[in-house]
């Protein structure tokens, strides 16, 4: 939990004045969620029920919330409904939890509905920043997000093993490791 804590911190940080964010599901999004600060006016777009419920207490915060399928595991959408909605937004980052980063099949994650709606949701932003606990790493789960050259940002712990660091910037991704 606290290398989840300090992820969802890191992430916070790159969160600009008035910006317009999208954040996906994963436990390490709700860490991010009670993480942020606005500074002016901050738009979130999220499938995440308990981000939703974390940020829509704060004014300067106006939160929408994707429709769909809800996952009882996660408390988040997923579906056509809420891939349709990401059509019409143009959002400056996507924040997103994986289950699995490997070399050769990418980001993952244990649901197909979910990677469908995480790759809409890295279609409607212009940086794609990735919360992964070091864990994640050589972990392979049922649905393909994207390739790992598909992401911008990868926030970590500093339990990532040493040939995933040079992996991951070899493949042109920055890495940010917490400590």
């Amino acid at each position: 939990m606290a290398e989840k804590r300090a992820i969802g911190a890191a992430a916070a940080e790159l969160i600009s004045q008035d910006d317009s964010i999208i954040i996906a599901s994963g436990t390490t999004m709700a860490f991010l969620a009670r993480e942020i600060k606005p500074v002016g006016h901050l738009t979130v777009i999220t499938a995440a029920v308990p981000v939703t419920s974390i940020l829509s207490q704060d004014t300067n915060v106006d939160v929408i919330q994707l429709g769909g399928i809800t996952r009882s595991s996660s408390v988040s959408v997923v579906g056509p409904f809420a891939e349709a909605m990401l059509r019409n937004f143009n959002c400056s980052k996507l924040f997103v939890g994986v289950d699995g980063i490997d070399t050769e099949f990418g980001l993952t994650t244990t649901n197909v509905l979910e990677a469908s709606l995480n790759d809409a949701m890295i279609n409607a932003a212009q940086k794609v920043v990735v919360l992964a606990d070091s864990s994640k790493f050589g972990q392979r789960g049922f649905g393909r997000i994207c390739a790992l050259e598909d992401i911008d940002v990868i926030i970590t712990d500093d339990g990532i093993p040493e040939q995933m660091v040079t992996i991951v910037e070899e493949a042109g991704v920055d890495l940010i490791i917490v400590r």
